[in-house]
């Protein structure tokens, strides 16, 4: 297996492998409580990593419209939900994302899903960010694109240095936004406005 390829989500070995935690953790898994669990925690975590069975030629499908628009296009405050690859444990945020057309623009909803698909991945916030705007990039031909993205990391508030009021920011500026400091200035400002 090459390091981009991952294996296919089997339900009952993922059950099994539940059953077994809860077993070195000690618990006992027939106990009323946890009857089921390790199938529940099994479908939760397909649903949790259902990136991995998405492409982006999916998730755009096709949704890419003629314009004139040469304006900047934002989508801003787009929740997010991943998990941590070092911990397994979320990372909860939103997303802002802008492009500037060149004679295309996206389905307003493919943003979002592309987020989404993303997220849906064993993660860390700064590889996340790149994903976003290197498919948005790759799917517009846009004159720029940039991601911000804002997240609280449960791995840091949960364990570790338990630091319950912190957040990440992390950001990806590439062509236009990159390029032009005005450019990139009207994005930040725009998204630092209350919605």
């Amino acid at each position: 297996m090459t390091p981009d390829e991952t294996p296919e989500m089997s339900l009952e070995n993922l059950t099994q492998n539940y059953q077994e935690i809860l077993t070195n953790l000690g618990e006992n898994p027939e106990r009323e409580g946890l009857k089921g669990t390790p199938l529940r925690a099994a479908k939760a975590m397909q649903f949790l990593c259902r990136g991995y069975d998405q492409s982006l030629e999916e998730i755009v499908n096709g949704a890419l419209f003629d314009s004139t628009n040469d304006e900047m296009v934002i989508v801003k405050d787009i929740e997010l939900y991943s998990l941590c690859e070092h911990h397994l444990l979320p990372f909860i945020g939103k997303a802002h994302v802008a492009y500037i057309p060149t004679g295309k623009v996206i389905g307003l909803s493919k943003v979002a899903r592309i987020v989404d698909m993303f997220a849906r991945r064993l993660q860390i916030q700064e590889n996340l960010t790149r994903q976003i705007a290197d498919a948005l990039l790759s799917v517009t031909n846009a004159k720029g694109v940039a991601v911000v993205i804002e997240a609280k990391h449960m791995c840091m508030m949960m364990r570790g240095v338990e630091k319950q009021n912190s957040s990440m920011h992390s950001s990806v500026m590439l062509g236009a936004f990159r390029d032009s400091v005005n450019t990139r200035q009207e994005f930040l400002q725009l998204i630092a406005r209350s919605s």
